[in-house]
């Protein structure tokens, strides 16, 4: 699971907490974390799952292009070898 890094210090981060306190008020700073906190869930699961299609759409082209990589490397070596048979003869 991937962290979130705040570029916040401890002194940064009670500034921000005093000015909810006197913006929002002491009881509204619970609901408003949870709020928060229910947006970054959803943030996150929209994110796992825009991650999870990707990998499975382009799972068919990396099928599709390990398929055509290994025909023209056989191709290649059938042609290099029809040419190494032609020059000993």
């Amino acid at each position: 699971m991937e962290h979130i890094v705040l570029f916040i210090s401890g002194g940064e981060l009670i500034v921000v907490v005093f000015f909810a306190l006197l913006f929002f008020g002491a009881d509204a700073i619970p609901g408003l974390a949870r709020t928060i906190g229910k947006g970054m869930r959803e943030f996150n699961k929209a994110t796992n799952d825009l991650k999870r299609e990707f990998e499975n759409q382009t799972s068919d082209i990396k099928q599709d292009f390990n398929k055509l990589t290994e025909k023209i490397e056989k191709d290649g070596s059938d042609v290099k070898r029809k040419i190494e048979e032609e020059l000993k003869d």
